[in-house]
């Protein structure tokens, strides 16, 4: 099949296949490209989509982007559950797969310092957002005198604030306890609720790097956690590649067509 190479992955090479209905990107089945101890997971895409110039068009694309992003994480789910993968960047192509062993031959001690850090552990991503208040219904004007507006103006900003304390209080607390189960964690910026979707005021959104073999452990302890605060809300995603411990290094692939040579 001709086409580009598009790699979602490289890891040492497993022996479990991978599911057999599994597609990539453009509907491809991703296959293996080996080089020395190492592998590639790529798909062929067409170069009509993927060569530099059409691929800079797409990433403006949001519902061609979010197919994407959404193959290309289908692929990583299903590595994670066989091996540890090394995740690439969205959207990192190369011309064949001479292209592909020559990028691994160029980096291969950078991936395997990172693959044997990442050995047997899966991130877990954690999120405590503020709810947000419930709606009070205005008061009318004449109802309420000058210093009594102001005075309510001023209960409700301390209120708010109280809660921010409160909110902040419980997740410094919930960070520095899940620490204690895993290996390293990274502190995210807060999610921006425009564009996540999400409901409330993000306080807490970070990642843990937690060995397989304490992931119940560590889900117990954030369940455990999720009635202790009123008015918090606790979320947990994963378990997931560890794309917050790969490093810039596995992450800066060639990117919207720029390997293609």
């Amino acid at each position: 099949m001709t086409g580009l190479r598009y790699v979602y992955a490289v890891c040492r090479p497993f022996g479990t296949p991978l599911q057999a209905q599994l597609t990539g990107v453009g509907g491809d089945p991703p296959r293996l490209v080996p080089h020395h101890d190492l592998v590639a997971v790529v798909s062929h895409v067409p170069e009509a989509d993927f060569a530099e110039e059409p691929l800079r068009a797409h990433l403006e694309d949001l519902d061609w982007l979010t197919a994407v992003a959404r193959a290309h994480q289908g692929v990583i789910d299903a590595l994670t559950t066989v091996t540890t993968p090394l995740p690439l960047r969205l959207g990192t192509v190369f011309r064949d797969d001479s292209g592909v062993r020559s990028m691994i031959e160029a980096r291969e001690e950078n991936f395997l310092r990172r693959l044997d850090r990442l050995e047997g552990r899966v991130e877990w991503g954690v999120k405590v957002f503020l709810e947000s208040e419930p709606e009070q219904a205005p008061e009318q004007p004449a109802a309420m005198s000058g210093r009594d507006y102001l005075r309510r103006r001023r209960e409700q900003t301390r209120s708010r604030e109280d809660q921010w304390q409160r909110a902040e209080t419980f997740a410094t607390r919930l960070h520095e306890t899940l620490t204690g189960f895993a290996e390293d964690s990274r502190l995210h910026a807060p999610q921006n609720p425009a564009l996540s979707g999400a409901r409330g005021r993000n306080v807490l959104n970070a990642a843990y790097l937690v060995p397989r073999g304490q992931s119940e452990a560590f889900v117990e302890q954030v369940e455990r956690t999720k009635d202790d605060s009123p008015g918090l809300r606790v979320e947990l995603t994963g378990p997931w590649a560890a794309y917050s411990f790969a490093g810039e290094d596995t992450a800066d692939g060639e990117t919207a067509g720029e390997g293609i040579a």
